[in-house]
């Protein structure tokens, strides 16, 4: 039990010398109580350290009980006992619970979206926590339009969303009526993991699902799809492309490839949309500006994505075609997205575009993916152009990697999706990459 109990503390990567020098001032009615109970209120500072509650914001109580607190009274109990060898004891105890730890840790590979939200982020929003104007009428909310269109260079409207499925919605809206079509891959997140959430949003509108390599359209491809429709009544009439950056399969959009797309879609009289929860990925990995993989290449709105890369809940949606953006105020209301502490949202979203920190943790997560990548080889499905791989296994190798504390996800019978994050710890990277070369 004991053992368990440091392998417990150690999994949940706390700070372990905060939890030591905090633990004097742990309340005396938590310690035979789980703190996460209703009657102890969920007190979240159970240790009394500011450093524990800043490493896991908002955690605390859910992740450890009273109960461990045994094996850290034990611990001191030891130390105070011996005090010649107190100094030597306490790095051997820490030493233990990190191996206890690291050998008991569940490795995260699952998605981006299960990755810790970055501190400054968290910084943001408790500097926002003030009184300010509801919705979005708040003073970080009506600054989005300005920060956003430093970044691209050029003039646009940028709302927030909650998710990237109301985001990706809520950009269409404007651009397509319920009896018109929407050109997209046929494996999109649009099409593939909304569940049907485009078709709710649009009242009816059709998804007209395009081919092509690496989840990825091109030219070609949706002409094929909409060059055979009649224009007549009896037939949906296309009036919006979505391109995913970067693709469900992990594939970056090059600049030449989206304007090639955004010219089409002029030609046509269609309008572009860039759904980019992964935008910052594919921008790191390309190594252009912004603006060159979205508005200057002839996208009309893009949903740049900052819940994968570090907000908490928080994306944009960026319009480049400013008229698109009138009637989507009342739609985000009318669609229950309209927060009423709004500035809680935009500042997240500031707090990513400072400094460039979007970019910053997009390179760290798509530098875990090469590591990772340069051990998969021939085992590779496609590129590695983000942050996400596709790895052929068999369901044997699958499970001796689970075996090993990795978790991800199955990609079909014969592959394994592995995806990494702003966040994705050095030592389990090697490990991932180790275990895959030795299959």
């Amino acid at each position: 039990m004991f053992l368990k109990r440091l392998g417990n503390i150690a999994a949940h990567r706390l700070h372990l010398e905060s939890l030591f020098s905090g633990i004097i001032n742990q309340r005396l009615d938590q310690f035979s109580g789980n703190p996460s109970a209703a009657k102890f209120g969920r007190h979240q500072r159970m240790f009394s350290s500011a450093d524990f509650a800043v490493l896991n914001p908002g955690e605390a109580a859910d992740l450890v009980t009273a109960r461990d607190m045994g094996v850290v009274f034990t611990g001191l109990a030891i130390m105070n006992l011996v005090p010649g060898y107190r100094q030597t004891f306490h790095a051997l105890f820490l030493d233990l619970c990190r191996f206890i730890g690291n050998r008991d840790m569940v490795m995260h590979f699952t998605s981006d979206n299960a990755a810790r939200v970055h501190p400054a982020v968290w910084a943001a929003m408790q500097a926002a926590d003030a009184p300010d104007a509801p919705y979005d009428g708040d003073v970080l909310s009506q600054r989005l339009d300005e920060a956003f269109s430093g970044l691209f260079g050029q003039s646009c409207v940028a709302l927030w969303a909650a998710t990237g499925t109301a985001a990706n919605c809520l950009a269409l809206s404007p651009m397509v009526p319920p009896h018109g079509g929407v050109v997209c891959h046929r494996e999109a997140h649009i099409e593939m993991d909304e569940a049907g959430a485009p078709g709710f949003y649009l009242h009816g509108a059709k998804l007209m699902l395009a081919d092509g390599d690496g989840a990825m359209i091109t030219p070609e491809g949706i002409a094929a799809v909409i060059d055979p429709i009649r224009d007549d009544v009896h037939q949906v009439q296309p009036h919006a492309i979505s391109i995913t950056q970067a693709s469900e399969y992990g594939r970056a959009y090059r600049p030449d490839e989206v304007a090639a797309i955004g010219a089409l879609a002029k030609a046509r009289g269609l309008k572009l949309h860039m759904d980019g929860a992964r935008f910052a990925n594919a921008v790191a990995h390309l190594g252009c500006s912004a603006d060159a993989v979205s508005c200057s290449a002839g996208v009309d709105v893009l949903c740049f994505g900052f819940v994968k890369n570090g907000g908490m809940g928080a994306e944009a949606i960026v319009f480049f075609d400013e008229n698109l953006a009138d009637t989507v105020h009342y739609r985000r209301k009318r669609a229950g997205h309209l927060q009423s502490k709004g500035r809680f949202l935009a500042a997240q979203i500031h707090a990513m575009l400072t400094g460039d920190l979007w970019l910053a943790n997009a390179r760290a997560a798509n530098g875990a993916a090469q590591e990772i990548a340069g051990a998969s080889n021939e085992r590779l499905l496609h590129p590695v152009e983000a942050n996400e791989l596709f790895v052929t296994t068999t369901s044997a190798e699958r499970e001796a990697l689970r075996s090993q504390g990795f978790t991800f996800y199955d990609w079909g019978d014969g592959a394994a999706r592995f995806v990494t994050s702003w966040c994705s710890q050095t030592e389990h990277v090697g490990a991932l990459s180790r275990a895959i070369a030795a299959l």
